[in-house]
């Protein structure tokens, strides 16, 4: 048994390590600052409770982005031609939490866990006591995530880190609020001298140390997330559905943690040929791409689809999907037609208890975050579900869920999810999605016309009505005519005759603003009180612009703005988008002076 011992490091405060609603994210030469990450990392253990820290099981693991290797503790150095190999050495979280007292640490092999496998991995996961020769039963009460999720990773890129709960979901923001509170006090971390682990191979390796056993577990990265998939969905339609000559398949993992899974489910488990798979080799730069699973960023995909600006040279396949860098985020495509993230957490509602096992006995509830389209409202009041409007976050959604609430939830930045785990997840939602279409096509693989993913968004629209939607971004804005523009829109509300006034001069056939607020959301669960989580002028005819400022960038500000227009009239639901919303982006454009206040004369992305 190796021995270590603890010691005190001193350090002092940065001062701008606020994490927001998906942790901490920074530029890579932030974090590479002695001591940032060891800053952060002790101001969370801090903001835990004792019995959360002392003798617990926490997971460490991420994308596999650029920096991730050294933060998980593990350094990597790399063999070439019959070296030594590639070897790890425990290196800063995992040394810090046997300093603080934790008795194990499980780390996916490689380092490598997508966002959704952390949270199942909390939440269902038994490990090994190696001390006790026997399966012990342990469980883990938290996490450390490191991932920008859909950020550009490499040495000039972005890293993130974010501590997950003993649900599986994110720290709320009274723990987050403490860890900012002790990042800036803080004057010493806990460390401990560990030697080197490798984290290539799976297995336990034990140390022993001033206040007993600490172990790092390696484990199979999806062996029990491939597990807890086959609990949900019936994995022998979809095998049958991709084994057909009708249906073709497509899957970019935008060299992500997704392609750990890839070809695992998509392959193994359910027949799918491997060359349906695109850049699923996980690359700590995204092979720099940005991976972010839309029409912009996925263009290998997007082109695959038929949905590029020049005709593919083969026939599309009938159904694409893309994930982000972690995993959590997915875009669902048909062929030549894409499936915006509102209207895909609708469809998955309306269809779950017919098609996807896991929800036979019935839906508890669904949610949506406020910026998302009103589809999934429709769905519900059609349903009679339990119905709830939440700030964006999935803590929100995690709420609902524990307390038996919502089983679906979804929110329009390509995150979809159920009570499963407390994270969003995108292998989830296309497993979702390909269930629906086996369940459709269940009689018509051996003969009769394939319904394809256009046919059943078009049938959910002539029976629930169409909600027009556009979101534009405007990326790495100047924060302080950001700030100033929003001020301007908060300013602008008291008084809606002056903003009907300037709307009408913008475009005179648009409905008039019937009521203008900040939103805020009082959680049916714990009373607590969210404030400013956006910006939302409504429409007499159920419009609806709604303007935020995201946190989930590592600099500058992202203003996102989000345009929709609801349609019930079946003739009237085939037009194009863009065109259907055009006056509503130009009164949008006109209101918030987008271009005065930020000097863009267009977005960054749109969707």
């Amino acid at each position: 048994m190796v021995l270590f011992n603890v010691s005190r490091v001193e350090t002092t405060p940065f001062g701008d390590q606020k994490p927001g609603t998906s942790g901490l994210r920074k530029k890579v030469k932030v974090f590479k600052q002695p001591n940032y990450l060891q800053n952060f990392v002790q101001a969370t253990f801090n903001a835990l409770t004792p019995q959360k820290v002392r003798g617990a099981t926490l997971v460490v693991s991420g994308d596999g982005r650029y920096f991730s290797k050294d933060a998980i503790q593990f350094g990597m150095y790399w063999a070439v031609d019959g070296y030594r190999g590639l070897r790890f050495t425990i290196k800063i979280i995992t040394k810090m939490a046997a300093g603080n007292g934790v008795r194990r640490v499980w780390v996916g092999q490689n380092g490598l866990l997508s966002t959704p496998a952390v949270s199942a991995a909390i939440r269902e996961r038994v490990g090994l006591d190696v001390s006790k020769q026997l399966v012990f039963g342990s469980k883990a009460t938290g996490a450390f995530i490191l991932t920008a999720s859909h950020n550009p990773g490499g040495p000039n890129e972005d890293f993130g880190i974010k501590y997950n709960m003993e649900n599986g979901g994110p720290a709320p923001e009274g723990i987050t609020d403490k860890i900012y509170e002790n990042t800036k006090t803080i004057k010493e971390y806990l460390t401990a001298d560990l030697p080197d682990v490798d984290i290539t191979a799976i297995g336990v390796t034990s140390f022993c140390g001033p206040e007993g056993y600490f172990d790092v577990e390696v484990f199979d990265s999806a062996s029990d997330y491939v597990k807890l998939m086959k609990s949900i969905f019936d994995f022998e339609s979809i095998r049958k559905l991709l084994s057909s000559p009708k249906f073709t398949f497509c899957y970019d993992a935008l060299h992500g943690v997704a392609g750990a899974y890839a070809k695992r489910i998509f392959v193994e488990e359910l027949g799918a040929q491997e060359s349906s798979l695109l850049n699923c080799v996980p690359k700590e730069d995204f092979g720099g791409g940005h991976p972010d699973p839309n029409l912009t960023y996925a263009k290998e995909l997007v082109a695959c689809m038929g949905l590029g600006k020049s005709n593919p040279e083969v026939e599309p396949p009938e159904f694409g999907a893309a994930a982000d860098g972690d995993a959590d985020r997915n875009m669902i495509l048909g062929k030549r037609f894409f499936v915006t993230p509102s209207d895909s957490v609708a469809i998955i509602a309306a269809n779950a208890v017919e098609a996807i096992p896991y929800f036979s006995a019935g839906l508890k509830g669904v949610a949506r975050s406020m910026p998302t389209s009103a589809a999934l409202d429709v769905v519900a009041k059609n349903l009679n579900l339990k119905f709830f409007e939440v700030p964006t976050g999935w803590k929100f959604f995690g709420n609902l869920m524990d307390a038996g609430l919502c089983s679906v939830c979804g929110e329009e930045s390509f995150g979809t999810g159920s009570d499963h785990i407390r994270e969003k997840d995108g292998i989830w939602a296309v497993l979702a999605w390909l269930s629906i279409l086996a369940y459709k096509n269940r009689e018509n693989l051996d003969g009769g016309k394939l319904v394809t993913v256009e046919d059943i968004v078009r049938n959910h629209w002539a029976t629930y009505g169409r909600h027009y939607y556009t979101r534009y971004d405007y990326e790495n804005v100047d924060a302080g005519a950001a700030k100033e523009l929003m001020a301007c829109l908060v300013k602008l509300q008291s008084s809606l005759a002056e903003v009907n006034e300037i709307v009408s001069g913008i475009q005179s056939d648009v409905s008039k603003v019937v009521h203008a607020d900040e939103f805020e959301y009082k959680d049916p669960v714990d009373g607590s009180i969210s404030k400013h989580q956006g910006i939302r002028y409504l429409f007499e005819d159920g419009s609806r612009l709604v303007f935020r400022l995201s946190g989930t960038g590592s600099e500058g500000a992202t203003i996102r703005l989000y345009i929709e227009q609801y349609e019930k009239d079946p003739s009237k639901t085939g037009r194009d988008s863009q065109d259907a919303l055009a006056p509503l982006v130009a009164v949008a454009l006109g209101l918030s002076k987008m271009q005065e206040f930020t000097g863009r004369s267009a977005p960054t992305v749109i969707t």
